[in-house]
C-alpha cells in the first residue's frame, strides 16, 4: 500500500468526526465498553497508544465495536506496526517518520499518520508521498498560529493536531483550513474508566462530536 493510498485511508478516517479520542488504557477488560461508549457518543475512530502493557489487548477487544475503527498509536517502529496489525489495527499513528516504518506499513498494508511539525518534515513526508500527517506536540511547538504559517506554503497538506488541545482550544485547530480533525485525550478519563462511568464519557464524546469544523 502506497503512502499515498495510506493518506487516502486516514483522512478518510479523520473526516469522519472532529475529534479523534487518544486513549492510553491499562486494563483490558475495560476496553470493549469504552469502545462503545465513544462510538455511540458519535466518535467512532479511536487511537490506541501503545504506551500500557493492556494496549494490544485493547485493541483487540475494540476492534469487534460494531462502528468503530481503532488504530494505534505511539507506533514507533516495524514491530510495533506488525504488532498493531496483528492485533487489529486498522490504522497507525507515529509521533514521527522513518524510512523503515514507511516501508513497513506499505508492506503490512497499514495506513499511517505520520507526524511532522515544521517544514521540513512536512517536505519529506509529503515526498515520500503523505498528505495526510499528524501535528505533534502541537501546543508545544506553537499551536494553531503555527499550523496556520504552514497552510500558506504547503496547502496541500491536510493536519490533524494532536498534543495540548483540549475544549478550550480545540475550535482555534477545527477552524483552520489545513486542519481536518484534532486529537485529543480529554475524554477518556482514567478515573471514569476505572469506575466505569462510561455515560460520562459518552456525554464528553458527544460534546466532541458536535464541535464545529472550518
Amino acid at each position: 500500500m502506497t503512502p499515498e493510498i495510506q493518506s487516502q485511508k486516514t483522512k478518510a478516517l479523520c473526516q469522519l468526526a472532529p475529534v479523534i479520542p487518544v486513549i492510553v488504557i491499562r486494563d483490558a477488560t475495560r476496553a470493549a465498553d469504552l469502545a462503545r461508549a465513544l462510538v455511540t457518543g458519535g466518535l467512532p475512530v479511536l487511537e490506541v497508544t501503545l504506551r500500557s502493557d493492556a494496549a494490544l489487548d485493547a485493541i483487540r477487544a475494540m476492534a469487534g465495536i460494531e462502528g468503530g475503527h481503532v488504530g494505534a498509536g505511539t507506533v514507533l517502529t516495524p514491530d510495533d506496526a506488525k504488532r498493531a496489525k496483528d492485533a487489529g489495527a486498522k490504522f497507525a499513528v507515529s509521533p514521527g517518520l522513518t524510512d523503515r516504518l514507511i516501508a513497513a506499513c506499505a508492506d503490512l498494508e497499514l495506513p499511517l499518520l505520520p507526524g511532522a511539525v515544521t517544514a521540513s518534515e512536512v517536505m519529506r513526508a509529503s515526498e515520500a508521498g503523505f498528505d495526510m500527517l499528524k501535528f505533534f506536540p502541537a501546543e508545544a511547538v506553537g499551536g494553531a498560529p503555527a499550523l496556520k504559517s504552514l497552510a500558506g506554503p504547503l496547502p496541500r497538506i491536510s493536519f490533524c493536531p494532536t498534543g495540548g488541545v483540549s475544549p478550550q482550544n480545540a475550535h482555534s485547530y477545527l477552524s483552520l483550513p489545513n486542519v481536518i480533525c484534532v486529537g485529543g485525550s480529554w475524554i477518556v478519563t482514567d478515573a471514569d474508566v476505572a469506575a466505569g462511568n462510561w455515560q460520562a464519557i459518552e456525554d464528553r464524546a458527544r460534546t466532541a462530536a458536535a464541535l464545529p469544523r472550518g
